[in-house]
């Protein structure tokens, strides 16, 4: 019994099948039709015209079979188009440049800038985080206050502003002419370069 309803299941499927199929024929026939009646000696194709065509390339079965005053290629070629127009109109520039941020995060930006005169861009971007505001670092180079100048002193200004307070340290190895290794540890002041500390060993410690 199973096998009989299948098989009859199969049938009336088959039939259906054929039904649309023949339906679907008709329908593209008499859309040729109309093109020829309405653009005689030459077919021409108007945007629903290429339009109904790329859709039954989509929904119908051996639609290539149905169309006859034109090439099936043509058909794919009019939906790559369609595909290029759409993604083209997508991605489309709307204005020159990015979108502008609001007067009141301009005027934010600004204000921080010339509270901290020595906050650089990446700490204006983190402040702005902390409260929500998302900004690039082209947004706050733009609207930072715009300074004469070097940004920041030089390095000789700063070694002559904190030369008396800095040191160097330094610690290395020397080999002896009887294959021993000695251990030098030695302290500099920056100021008038002179050695402040200075020990040798050939047993060095943590203390």
């Amino acid at each position: 019994m199973i096998d009989w309803m299948e098989i009859i299941s199969k049938w009336l499927m088959g039939i259906l099948r054929q039904r649309n199929s023949l339906m679907m024929e008709n329908l593209t026939l008499k859309h040729q039709l109309m093109v020829l009646k309405r653009s005689r000696p030459k077919p021409r194709f108007t945007e629903p015209d290429r339009l109904f065509w790329v859709t039954c390339s989509k929904l119908v079965k051996g639609w290539q079979g149905f169309l006859v005053i034109a090439n099936p290629r043509t058909v794919v070629d009019w939906n790559k188009r369609r595909f290029k127009r759409y993604w083209a109109n997508k991605s489309r520039n709307r204005g020159p440049g990015r979108p502008c941020v609001s007067q009141e995060i301009q005027d934010l930006i600004r204000t921080m800038n010339k509270a901290n005169p020595t906050w650089g861009t990446p700490r204006i971007i983190g402040e702005l985080k902390k409260i929500g505001v998302a900004v690039s670092k082209a947004t706050v180079d733009r609207y930072r206050v715009k300074r004469k100048g070097r940004p920041s002193p030089t390095w000789k200004a700063f070694l002559n502003n904190e030369a008396k307070a800095m040191a160097s340290i330094d610690f290395f190895t020397v080999p002896t002419a009887t294959f021993r290794v000695l251990y030098v540890f030695v302290v500099l002041i920056h100021e008038r370069r002179r050695v402040v500390h200075f020990n040798v060993t050939k047993n060095p410690s943590g203390t």
